[in-house]
């Protein structure tokens, strides 16, 4: 690697957190223009009285912890709380489409949205429109359709139980099931995936289980970015001598080794701790691959010791009880063989040896997991290899052990819990039925892939969301935006600008909605929602700071707005009433959902309350009444990754970035300053193909339908990746993702696992 880098690359020593984590916060804080008012915000986010932070899922310790955010928590507080404002008056100053030529952060970053608009294309600018005007012109358009099918209801993550309860209720009531949702483009895998395995789509760990796990395995994620609150929890794990064992693409830097900003001795001595103790670089795609490399090692391990008189290593007991399937599980592992095992996963057999080796030696075993293991063709099956591997040795339903899926937004998994879903079961159709007094149609609806193919196609003409930037979230923006330029109706329910308003239809309307930092007041004062945690922990969030404008309304009243102009009062829902005390909401959860009993009561108590999960303690709600070892044939994500000339792409969040939103241009980990236009590359597949750290490349789709997409004129740059793999930043990268290229099983777009090829650009920098 030449000591000359290209312009804003350089190399970050220093442990993830530390002083340069406060220093970031103290940054985010003075940009938005809130020190005074976002210091006393944070010291709010994730306690008793206080607000969730709506930065990750990663649950409270006892929710009751005195410092409970974390750098990119703040950044996601701040970004919302932020004092900048954008009224109307801006968009008296800029069109539509002067807006289109900003960056994804500048829109963003122009701050919270004041009034209700309507968009003129006579001017090609939004104006101010009335909430009741609002109101009456969406039920008018929604009722104009032939079927209540051509219209699409997104759900973001980040929407509140209550809220999405109430959304789900109006759009059954109006008549579909069209619920694309953020689910759909990252765990969706492991809502598929692990019923099937476990009988349930959830995690079957608590925040305790940490405490009593003898080991630690990590495949797919980078906790310091997407889900930082975690890191306490593997630092305690370090310290005390949990050895933790990761499988990912690219050394990151909080899981290497990390200074813990509520540790005052590392913050004196600036010293860290190192988190991983072992870390495995698994090339892209190869995750199945060494998933069956560990499983079949472990098979060879309890056969050799039976050989020698021993008892073997499988948890033979767990096995027969409370498992079936196993046979196919060994059948299958024995026809890969160790040289496509390890050419696939990049790995080598000392590497496999050396987990195994930790696997073994552990009574208890906790398996996190992120979207590098969901987000691909396969991610179905990735996600269903975990739990077998963890089932070999009875590391399901007994403390200290379990898969713990690390989801995203702070209710992505709440919002699928109360009903956001576009395949409703017989209890949630019984369950509506009791509640309301209307039976609502199972017929499937539409996920995100499948939304947005009805609106490309001119079947679907109408599309509400409930938050989120779902144009850009989705792959193919080729597809993607031309089709939503199609629609007849698009509703932005949203606390910020982002670019998925900006692709207008026939009539394009954005609703402000109150945040989690704001305080929401209706008819019997005061209101708490309530959110889901990835370990199915319930508890309540209640904002406190002076809403941005007057003009606000909360997710549950826009929602009661639109459900009474569109549906008046057929089947006399009091919308009203629901929205008057959000008590009255959460009561007709609990009728829908008995797992909610005395939602209302448990809710009000400290820390809030766990939803069954029957796993947990080795019930299984599957078809055969046990737990299912299942068999995915084969080692290799898609037969085009063995093309010597194709290498594999994986998309990264930034450490300035959640999910679409991206808060800077720096991601200081990786050494990555001012800039997002790169792409990592190993220096041997630099070399192959004629190139060097910093020139300008092309980047060519070589997946599904999209064969021949292209960025073009990004900077390679020389990076610790397997070779054979490459990695670029999500959004931009999803323009080489066809939309057609996803895990068949679950839906999820496969922004981890793309065919590409690469080569040198036309376009190179100035000398």
């Amino acid at each position: 690697m030449s000591d000359e880098r290209p312009d804003g690359v350089e190399s970050y020593e220093h442990p993830a957190g530390g002083w340069d984590a406060l220093k970031a916060v103290a940054k985010t804080l003075k940009h938005q223009q809130i020190v005074a008012q976002g210091s006393a915000t944070l010291l709010k986010a994730n306690q008793p009285e206080g607000f969730d932070c709506p930065g990750c899922a990663w649950p409270d310790p006892k929710h009751t912890s005195s410092f409970e955010f974390c750098e990119n928590g703040a950044k996601a507080i701040t970004w919302e709380s932020t004092a900048r404002r954008v009224a109307p008056e801006f968009f008296g100053e800029h069109t539509v489409s002067e807006l289109w030529e900003w960056t994804d952060h500048k829109l963003e970053d122009q701050g919270r949205l004041t009034h209700p608009l309507k968009y003129d294309s006579a001017t090609d600018k939004y104006e101010a429109i009335d909430w009741d005007d609002a109101f009456n012109l969406i039920g008018a358009e929604l009722n104009k359709l032939v079927s209540p099918d051509e219209a699409e209801f997104y759900t973001s993550g980040r929407a509140s139980n209550e809220a999405a309860f109430l959304y789900q209720l109006f759009v059954r009531a109006y008549g579909t099931n069209n619920f694309p949702d953020c689910s759909n483009m990252c765990h969706e895998a492991t809502s598929v995936g692990l019923p099937l395995s476990l009988g349930v789509g959830k995690g079957t760990v608590t925040l305790e289980d940490f405490d009593r796990a003898d080991a630690i395995f990590s495949f797919g994620h980078n906790p310091g970015t997407n889900h930082p609150r975690m890191m306490t929890t593997l630092h305690e794990a370090s310290r005390r001598g949990v050895p933790i064992v990761v499988f990912n693409p690219l050394k990151e830097r909080a899981l290497e080794r990390f200074a813990a900003p509520q540790n005052p001795v590392e913050m004196v001595t600036l010293s860290s701790t190192r988190i991983a103790s072992a870390y495995h670089q698994v090339r892209t795609g190869g995750d199945l691959a060494a998933l069956k490399g560990l499983m079949k090692l472990i098979f060879e391990r309890d056969a050799a010791d039976l050989a020698a008189g021993g008892e073997g290593v499988l948890d033979r007991a767990f096995i027969a009880e409370h498992t079936v399937g196993i046979d196919g599980l060994k059948e299958d592992l024995a026809k890969a063989s160790w040289a496509d095992i390890l050419g696939v996963s990049g790995l080598t057999m000392e590497a496999l040896n050396s987990a195994v080796d930790v696997y073994l030696n552990a009574r208890n075993v906790i398996l996190c997991y992120g979207m590098g293991i969901t987000q691909h063709a396969n991610g179905t099956a990735n996600v269903q290899q975990l739990a077998n591997f963890l089932m070999l040795r009875g590391n399901v339903g007994r403390p200290g052990a379990g898969l713990c899926p690390l989801r995203g937004h702070s209710n992505v998994q709440g919002d699928r819990t109360v009903g956001i879903t576009e395949i409703p079961n017989k209890a949630l159709i019984d369950g509506m039925e009791r509640a309301f007094g209307f039976r609502p149609s199972d017929k499937k609806g539409h996920n995100a892939i499948e939304s947005i193919e009805a609106i490309a196609a001119g079947r679907s003409k109408a599309l509400i969301c409930l938050g989120g930037n779902l144009a850009v979230a989705m792959s193919d923006p080729d597809v993607t935006f031309e089709a939503m330029r199609k629609l007849d109706l698009a509703v932005h329910i949203a606390t910020k600008l982002n670019r998925s308003h900006l692709l207008t239809a026939k009539t394009s309307i954005i609703l402000p909605c109150l945040g989690r930092t704001d305080l929401d007041t209706q008819a019997s004062g005061p209101q708490a929602v309530t959110v889901e945690d990835s370990m199915s922990m319930v508890h309540a969030s209640r904002g406190f700071l002076k809403p941005p404008s007057e003009f606000l309304k909360s997710e549950p009243a826009i929602i009661a707005g639109i459900a009474k102009a569109t549906l008046g009062a057929r089947y006399g829902i009091d919308w009203n009433g629901l929205v008057a005390n959000y008590d009255r909401i959460r009561d007709k959860i609990e009728v829908v959902f008995p797992d909610f009993h005395e939602f209302n009561s448990r809710v009000r108590g400290r820390g809030g309350f766990r939803l069954d999960v029957p796993a947990s303690y080795r019930v299984w709600k599957t078809a055969s009444g046990k737990a299912n070892f299942l068999v995915a044939p084969g080692l290799d994500e898609d037969p085009r990754l063995k093309n010597p000339t194709t290498l594999v792409l994986t998309t990264l969040r930034s450490h300035d970035q959640y999910n679409t939103t991206v808060y800077g241009l720096d991601d200081r980990y990786r050494g990555i300053f001012g800039r997002r236009d790169v792409i990592f590359m190993n220096s041997r597949d630099l070399a192959e193909r004629g190139l060097r750290d910093g020139d300008r490349i092309d980047i060519r789709s070589a997946a599904g339908d999209g064969s021949g997409k292209t960025v073009i004129g990004f900077t390679a740059v020389e990076y610790n990746i397997p070779a054979g793999s490459v990695a670029g930043y999500y959004p931009e990268m999803n323009a080489v993702i066809a939309l057609d290229h996803y895990d068949r099983k679950s839906g999820t777009p496969s922004y981890k696992g793309v065919p590409v090829v690469i080569a040198k650009s036309g376009i190179q920098a100035a000398a």
